[in-house]
């Protein structure tokens, strides 16, 4: 089996920069059972929209042109633009940035400000506990950390997790310590957590292979592997990228949208860098990200 967290695992460094999400304004199906789809976090913060974000401005992109767009570039792997949505992703290190980053996070609203996504492989393993010096560098890029270094403070994986590695609860959320007195969702604005959204939903994923100093990024839409996972068809997704949010639902003013998955579950990601999984992000992840906050 390989996963998509690193260590010895094989990888490979992955091409060049999504045009555009076109998960906008798309609509998505129930969740399993025919529930009405819901976003329980509370909406993103408004510090997206400052110097640079083009909040209030679409640069002429309405819904249609987005919807054309993501349909001439489905299932293509590029280099990600330095963009404010791909600007909450950043690459997991231990202790500083100096090192070699293994893993994928980014920020989600909460009312702490002060919330990251990723899988729980990346930061408990089941035989050995919570996995610790832990830091997310978002928006890291050929060696620079445009947006600081955010040390992990507290992390909440499920229980099944921590005992037996359940692959249906592979997501874990961590609150990062504050910087210069500001949270980081203060800093950079977050992406909403969207749970029973159904398994055929458009989305962006974004992340850092382990092997690369820049991170990459596909859209496609996603399908059912099972009734407890997700999958979506991109290549190059190597080790490294476990933990790389699924967006949906973009919000051109904001410039941000919805988290429905994150690398991970399933084979732990993958054992092929052209598939990859996601716990399905349901009511047990409604609940663990409850603790998170609570």
């Amino acid at each position: 089996m390989t996963v998509r967290e690193p260590g010895p695992v094989r990888r490979a460094v992955a091409g060049a920069a999504l045009a555009v999400l076109a998960a906008a304004g798309c609509t998505t199906a129930a969740g399993p059972g025919g529930a009405t789809p819901t976003v329980r976090s509370q909406p993103a913060s408004a510090a997206a929209s400052g110097p640079g974000s083009g909040a209030g401005d679409s640069h002429g992109w309405s819904r249609e042109r987005l919807r054309g767009a993501l349909g001439r570039q489905t299932g293509v792997t590029r280099t990600a633009k330095p963009t404010v949505l791909n600007g909450l992703v950043g690459a997991v290190f231990t202790r500083n940035a100096d090192g070699d980053h293994f893993c994928t996070a980014s920020v989600v609203d909460s009312a702490g400000l002060n919330l990251i996504v990723t899988a729980a492989h990346c930061v408990w393993d089941p035989r050995l506990g919570q996995r610790s010096d832990l830091v997310f560098v978002p928006g890291y890029r050929d060696g620079d950390t445009p947006s600081g270094v955010w040390p992990l403070l507290a992390v909440t994986v499920d229980e099944a997790w921590k005992d037996d590695g359940d692959p249906d609860v592979d997501v874990a959320f961590a609150v990062v310590q504050a910087r210069n007195g500001q949270q980081v969702q203060q800093v950079l604005g977050a992406n909403r957590l969207g749970v029973d959204r159904g398994y055929r939903l458009p989305v962006k994923v974004t992340g850092y292979p382990g092997t690369s100093e820049v991170p990459i990024t596909c859209s496609n839409t996603t399908s059912e592997q099972s009734p407890t996972q997700l999958r979506i068809d991109c290549p190059d997704w190597t080790g490294g990228t476990s933990g790389s949010p699924w967006v949906t639902d973009f919000d051109p003013d904001t410039r941000t949208g919805t988290v429905v998955g994150v690398i991970g579950g399933y084979q732990e990601g993958g054992d092929s860098p052209d598939t990859s999984y996601s716990s399905y992000f349901g009511d047990r992840v409604q609940a663990l990200y409850d603790r998170a906050t609570g």
